[in-house]
């Protein structure tokens, strides 16, 4: 396996923060801003109002300034954007209406966007989100990488990097998140960690006793050794970092083992790849939905980059 080149630029020139204006909302404003003050990059802060129900009888003419839910959008809009973090910053606020995501879709394209930044909320990870049931398109679907601020971040988290945790399955999804961890850690002057988790050897079951044999030991260091290796190929000979990169192999469940090790090592920033689904809403329910279940139960937030 050929070291992969980390030249390709990382950008973060302009974001999208999509909010509801609640209290995680701000949390992921701090990130946004966090970044925008590091990059010089532009946020742009969206809200996107609910399509207008269909009325029964069609109406002849239609004035803006009867619009309920814009007029109240554009106040809560006004008091969101309204405090220091962004005062040294350049921001646009945007109200499109319509389907949430399909109105993300299009500026994520139309304001050439490099990354999308989200709040979760809900004690069930992603089930209860700012944005509905669209939380597994945001970050399965979108075509710029997610910072997505879940349920079990601590309110009032710091936004300093100072501890990176990068989550490979060494697929092509993983490799485009490289770069990503690696420009962090880099530009936050953060110490970084290399992840591979692999699935746990079986126990022998002999009579009413379980004993893992010499054989099943010898096969789990064997793994773990080629994982190391395969772990060192993935770092340049010519980094930046303030330190060699810590090289890890997890055994378990991998949703468990990343969110695990990342609060053992208060990691400030995961960062993973994720894979397009075929059908979002069904692979959000599915044992292998990794990042779903990351995002949800992370006690830092989650970067996420697609394939």
């Amino acid at each position: 396996m050929e070291t992969l080149d980390l030249e390709q630029s990382v950008s973060f020139k302009n974001l999208l923060l999509a909010t509801d204006f609640s209290s995680i909302s701000k949390s992921a404003l701090a990130y946004a801003a966090a970044i925008a003050s590091r990059y010089r990059s532009k946020i742009y802060v969206v809200h996107v109002i609910p399509p207008e129900p269909r009325m029964p009888i069609p109406m002849e003419v239609s004035f803006p300034e009867l619009d309920r839910d814009r007029r109240q959008a554009e106040l809560a809009m006004q008091a969101f954007v309204s405090g220091d973090q962004l005062k040294a910053i350049r921001h646009e606020t945007l109200l499109p209406r319509g389907p949430i995501w399909l109105e993300l879709s299009e500026l994520i394209e139309s304001h050439d966007i490099d990354l999308l930044v989200v709040g979760t909320r809900g004690r069930a990870g992603l089930r209860k989100v700012i944005l509905g049931s669209v939380a597994e398109e945001l970050f399965r679907q979108a075509s710029c990488p997610v910072l997505t601020i879940g349920p079990a971040v601590p309110a009032g988290m710091g936004t300093e990097l100072r501890r990176i945790l990068l989550a490979t399955d060494f697929g092509e999804a993983s490799q485009q998140a490289l770069p990503y961890a690696f420009a962090l850690a880099a530009d936050s002057n953060a110490a970084l960690t290399l992840l591979h988790v692999l699935m746990p050897s079986p126990f022998r079951n002999i009579g009413p006793y379980w004993y893992m044999g010499r054989d099943v030991v010898e096969a789990h260091e064997t793994a773990q050794r080629n994982t190391l290796g395969r772990l060192k190929q993935l770092i340049p000979p010519e980094r930046k970092l303030r330190s060699d990169p810590e090289l890890l192999v997890g055994f378990g469940l991998v949703s468990h083992e990343i969110v695990r090790i990342a609060a053992a090592s208060q990691a400030d920033l995961i960062v993973m790849g994720v894979n397009r689904a075929a059908s979002v809403r069904v692979s959000a329910h599915l044992p292998w939905a990794t990042a779903y279940e990351v995002v949800g139960h992370a006690k830092c937030p989650v970067l996420t980059v697609r394939a």
